[in-house]
């Protein structure tokens, strides 16, 4: 049971975090590319040279460092594209990732381990969509980059198979 000062403390996270509500992505937009930044947990919508929208975003649960392994627990770091677009997942929807690339299948196999695959950016597990942007409270992924279902909802139609993605540490 938590104690009543953590339970106010979390409460008012899930609060401020449910209330931040921001500007669509214009629904012309075909991203350049996106990056994520994961030292400050959050992916960019590159157009035409510009960043037009900053989404904060939840990471694997050990998200320091480059994937090593599957089952690791981190993101992975590289030059990665969208390969595919699930519209219809367990997590809402997802951009599925080309991890692993030829650098991680390379580091993976000089260490004797597999390198892992189904990396994506996803929204939030069905029925979990009430968190909104509070689930970036924690790092609770396998891997993967996670935002709220209206997030990915719009870097879905943003960015199409092909879109380059940078994952940063």
């Amino acid at each position: 049971m938590l104690r009543p000062a953590r339970a106010t403390a979390l409460l008012l996270a899930l609060a401020l975090a449910a209330g931040a509500v921001a500007e669509p992505l214009p629904r012309a937009v075909k991203a350049d590319r996106l990056v994520v930044r994961k030292q400050d947990r959050t992916l960019a919508v590159i157009w035409h040279g510009t960043a037009l929208k900053t989404y904060r975003v939840a990471l694997g649960g050990e998200p320091v460092g480059a994937k090593q392994a599957r089952g690791d627990g981190r993101t992975p770091e590289g030059i990665y594209t969208v390969v595919k677009q699930r519209k219809n997942s367990v997590f809402h929807a997802a951009l599925v990732l080309s991890y692993p690339n030829a650098q991680d299948k390379a580091r993976a196999h000089a260490a004797g381990v597999p390198p892992g695959g189904g990396i994506e950016i996803h929204g939030l597990r069905d029925g979990f969509d009430w968190l909104g942007s509070a689930h970036t409270l924690f790092d609770w992924t396998d891997g993967c980059v996670a935002v709220t279902n209206t997030e990915i909802d719009e870097l879905v139609r943003a960015a199409p198979p092909g879109t380059r993605v940078e994952i940063l540490p």
